[in-house]
């Protein structure tokens, strides 16, 4: 099959995949396709954690249509599992099944993994190419990356400014900066996320619910993370009656790197932080910032005292400007989001 089959049938999968969205923490998004003679036979993706994997379900749906998988063709945009964990090795049933020839996105970053997969299907002899839209397929799934890798959640800061570069007025009013396509997006962060933190100010001030509200039966809420010297168990509790968030104190970098470990301990993959600008400050002088994701409005709201978008010590030069890699720019509306890595 030439290159460019490859790659439509592999963009089938990554759709596929994206069906999972913040689904499926702290297992990875992935999708497959089953094709035979040019034409996809079986679709799947993975649901939820704990649930049959993207290749079982594509399988299952080739069988419910009666089609004949023996000698077809897999793209899967993550190297099946081969190992035992919450389900049997995905490497198995594609061996059971006959597959011919496995078309993979990306490895399995599991340095204890990272490969094996593809050796099985090697050695079963099933042709294997791997690498077709891997850039896609591993940005869909860097918050499971860093995680399974480093045993920390993927940080992202989410932070909504005017075209001044300010996120509220001296008294700390900021409804609303963005319209309502930004925020939408917010929503689609925060499906994402499994945890939330913005400063205890942020909370006084805005009395944000940090939850998914679209859609409305949401079943993962993320963790709630108030950042807060002064608050108190019983003021987190007035603002949040479900219980579902809990105090932090950052005053040192060592104790971000400490949060992060904890956070992923319990299966906390990805974290979104929100605001305000002096813990997002915090955030990125303690270089625990992977990805930001900045909204700018096309609002001039000016005043000396206004608060801006990042706050912290003053710079000495330009020299201490942290550069952005890997930069996109997004419409949302009349607003534009500028996103990009502060890490290579």
């Amino acid at each position: 099959m030439d290159d460019s089959a490859d790659k439509k049938f592999m963009l089938e999968a990554l759709g596929l995949a994206r069906m999972g969205w913040g689904l499926t923490s702290p297992n990875p998004m992935v999708g497959a396709v089953i094709v035979s003679d040019g034409v996809i036979i079986g679709r799947g993706y993975h649901f939820k954690a704990g649930e049959p994997h993207a290749e079982i379900n594509a399988f299952s749906d080739a069988s419910r249509h009666n089609f004949e998988v023996k000698g077809a063709t897999m793209y899967v945009t993550l190297e099946p599992c081969c190992t035992t964990g919450r389900t049997p090795p995905c490497t198995d049933a594609i061996v059971a099944a006959g597959i011919k020839r496995v078309v993979i996105g990306s490895l399995d970053p599991n340095v204890h993994h990272a490969g094996r997969g593809v050796e099985q299907l090697k050695a079963a002899g099933i042709e294997v190419l791997v690498g077709v839209e891997q850039n896609a397929c591993s940005e869909l799934n860097q918050p499971f990356f860093k995680w399974v890798v480093t045993g920390k959640p993927f940080v992202i800061l989410k932070m909504a400014m005017t075209l001044d570069g300010k996120i509220a007025t001296a008294s700390g009013e900021s409804k609303w900066i963005t319209g309502s396509e930004a925020r939408r997006r917010v929503q689609v962060l925060r499906r994402l996320c499994d945890a939330i933190m913005v400063g205890g100010e942020t909370v006084r001030q805005d009395r944000p619910l940090l939850t998914v509200r679209e859609p409305e039966s949401w079943p993962r809420q993320p963790l709630r993370l108030i950042a807060s010297r002064s608050m108190d168990d019983e003021e987190i509790a007035f603002f949040f009656p479900d219980g579902n968030a809990e105090r932090v104190e950052l005053e040192s970098n060592e104790e971000w790197h400490s949060l992060l470990i904890r956070l992923g301990a319990r299966n906390i993959t990805c974290l979104l932080i929100e605001g305000g600008g002096e813990l997002a400050a915090a955030a990125i002088d303690a270089g625990v910032v992977d990805k930001v994701e900045f909204h700018i409005a096309p609002k001039l709201l000016g005043g000396r005292d206004s608060r801006p978008v990042l706050g912290g010590n003053n710079p000495v030069s330009m020299e201490f400007a942290r550069q952005l890699h890997n930069v996109k720019v997004t419409r949302y509306g009349e607003d534009i989001a500028v996103s990009g890595y502060l890490k290579e």
